[in-house]
């Protein structure tokens, strides 16, 4: 990796007009080569304002899903020879001042992937964190800790750093178009052998931040839950699904 690796923002977007300029703004610009936005059928008028801030632009016709955006979040930046790729939610929850923060370790050659972490650092309610949903991140922390073999202090934080070599080890393609994809691509990065590295990082819960309800939340924690499950047949050898079969040739996603 060069002294000064190409380092690429992709933010996967639906109706994130009302916070994506406060969060482009608080990007450290001058450490990013560029900043890429997919669309996910908008109805608000991300896509225009985004292309208006000089983001570079991408638009699905129709909605594909959180997974099915990162695929082209991903595939896009690749492309665009990005050697260290940040997930940066344009909702404005999690503070896009820390990219650099996450890319840091990555650059040391100390791992292959970063992600933020709200669970460290002991401030989980000062953002404005519900209740529930700090009880049910802790509990599916503990199932993938212990059901992989891994340790983590958050699983489920959407802010992210993955190393090109991270993007082209595993098949993200195969992941789910929902929620779930974020899950997936952790196991994929066990099963590969790659390395994560953890910091703690502040959250804001407001209105116009995208939040998942109760049930939406129940959801997503039951399917997470049947996903672990899954892992640990295929690391006893028992059934190996789609989506962690290794690529005959390459990786999953564009050179």
């Amino acid at each position: 990796m060069n002294a000064q690796p190409r380092v690429i923002i992709v933010m996967p977007a639906y109706n994130a007009a009302k916070t994506l300029r406060a969060t482009v703004e608080d990007l450290p610009r001058d450490q990013i080569a560029e900043i890429i936005l997919v669309d996910d059928a908008s109805r608000d008028g991300t896509a225009d304002l985004a292309a208006s801030m000089g983001l570079t632009v991408f638009r699905h016709p129709h909605n594909r899903g959180y997974g099915g955006n990162q695929k082209t979040c991903y595939r896009e930046a690749l492309a665009r020879g990005a050697e260290i790729v940040v997930m940066v939610h344009p909702d404005h929850q999690y503070d896009p001042r820390q990219v650099l923060r996450l890319v840091d370790p990555i650059i040391r050659g100390d791992c292959d992937a970063a992600f933020g972490s709200r669970m460290l650092g002991g401030r989980y309610f000062q953002g404005g964190m519900p209740k529930w949903k700090y009880v049910a991140n802790v509990m599916l922390t503990a199932a993938f800790n212990v059901l992989t073999g891994r340790f983590l202090s958050e699983c489920h934080s959407g802010f992210r750093a993955y190393s090109r070599r991270y993007l082209q080890a595993v098949r993200y393609e195969a992941n789910s178009d929902n929620f779930v994809f974020d899950l997936q691509i952790l196991l994929q990065g066990i099963d590969a052998g790659m390395r994560f590295h953890e910091l703690p990082i502040d959250t804001r819960y407001f209105d116009d931040a995208s939040q998942v309800g109760v049930l939406a939340g129940m959801r997503y924690g039951l399917s997470s839950l049947a996903l672990l499950a899954v892992y640990r047949l295929h690391r006893m050898g028992l059934w190996t699904p789609e989506f962690l079969r290794r690529p005959a040739e390459g990786s999953g996603a564009s050179a």
